[in-house]
């Protein structure tokens, strides 16, 4: 669909829990936008602070806005109540403690117009304090301004985000899109499935998305120590799995699983120290299912996270308790050292006799001695 002259309505979806601190700067960022055809779908996922009113005074005093209250189901089906009440040409969804540039969703339109793309992405900044920071690995996925299928460019599977990107609702509907419910971390199975689904995605390079860091605890990705939270990685991992492995490219599929699927594992290393039994047990389980037959050392893990991967693939949790609780007194990279085999990583207690040497090889690019 090519829009000529007439400016498309973009709904974008905003779900809300809890979050009455947060709620008016991300409304009021989306509700700035220069593309000013907007219409706003605020859905209040049952709050019981005052998330709900704030919405209500949004929707009273600005005609673009739409207030849903719904009984508390969590972030997927709220994302999917929102897009029920959605009626513009072009969807987008934006979580209720960020902010959005005032640009963004022009910059987005733009490069769908120009590129007849199904949906585009742009790059995403950590909003931490007040202060921004293009995240590195959104830079390098987003360097150029190019539209193509995924077979192309399968390392952008690992921008997994609901909220920097903005689709076409015909595509939407026609590869019957939807975020999973009842469960964490339910942007990588449907975003994974827009890709692969896609006729062709737009980058851009622009930063169109200032995603808030926060230290109250409530975030989900703040929760990651619980077994809950690593059953539902686990699962939306699988999910995205086999999304692309149905997809039937192998360079697709062997880049998702070494890029992608690991990327952000060194996050529940770092949970390791203190870990419960459980905890411990389900980690490896889900290790040795993802990476039983093609190891975490063949991974894009930095060195240390390789090593301990490997580690957590063999059962050897008292290494990788070591292991971790050295990097974090650390505090910097892990020593390197020169051996007749070439040069490896060096954790003191750990007798690299007893380890694999492709757990401590560091590649050409990762070496400093």
């Amino acid at each position: 669909m090519r829009f000529g002259r007439r400016s498309p309505l973009v709904s974008v979806v905003v779900p809300v829990y809890e979050v009455e601190a947060y709620l008016p700067a991300a409304l009021d960022s989306v509700l700035a936008q220069t593309h000013e055809n907007l219409q706003v779908v605020v859905v209040d996922d049952g709050s019981t602070d005052g998330s709900g009113a704030i919405a209500d005074e949004y929707a009273a005093r600005d005609p673009r806005v739409l207030a849903v209250h719904t009984e508390n189901r969590g972030l997927g089906a709220a994302r999917n109540e929102g897009q029920r009440h959605a009626t513009g040409d072009l969807l987008a969804f934006a979580d209720s403690d960020d902010v959005v540039p005032p640009d963004a969703y022009a910059v987005l339109l733009r490069q769908l117009t120009r590129s007849g793309a199904d949906f585009v992405t742009g790059s995403v900044a950590r909003l931490d304090d007040g202060v921004l920071t293009e995240l590195p690995w959104m830079r390098r996925l987003h360097r150029e301004r190019v539209a193509l299928p995924v077979e192309q460019h399968p390392e952008i599977l690992g921008d997994v985000f609901a909220w920097n990107k903005l689709f076409r609702r015909a595509f939407w509907d026609g590869a019957e899109l939807a975020w999973p419910e009842g469960i964490r971390y339910e942007d990588q199975p449907t975003t994974t499935a827009a890709y692969v689904r896609a006729r062709r995605f737009g980058v851009a390079p622009e930063v169109v998305y200032h995603w808030r860091i926060r230290y109250d605890g409530s975030s989900i990705t703040q929760q990651r120590s619980s077994l809950d939270d690593l059953r539902d990685r686990w699962t939306t991992k699988r999910m995205s799995l086999q999304t692309v492995e149905d997809f039937g490219s192998k360079k697709t599929s062997r880049v998702f699983h070494d890029k992608v699927l690991a990327g952000d594992l060194h996050r529940y290393f770092a949970e390791i120290p203190g870990c419960s039994d459980e905890w411990w047990d389900l980690l490896v389980a889900g290790v040795r299912e993802f990476w039983g037959t093609r190891s975490l050392v063949h991974s894009g893990l930095p060195p240390v996270h390789r090593l301990t991967g490997w580690l957590v693939e063999t059962g050897r949790r008292v290494d990788a308790v070591r292991v971790m609780e050295y990097v974090a007194a650390l505090g910097g990279p892990v020593p390197q050292v020169r051996t007749a085999q070439g040069p490896r990583i060096d954790v003191p207690g750990l007798d690299p006799a007893t380890v694999d040497p492709a757990a401590l090889v560091l590649r050409d690019f990762e070496v400093r001695v």
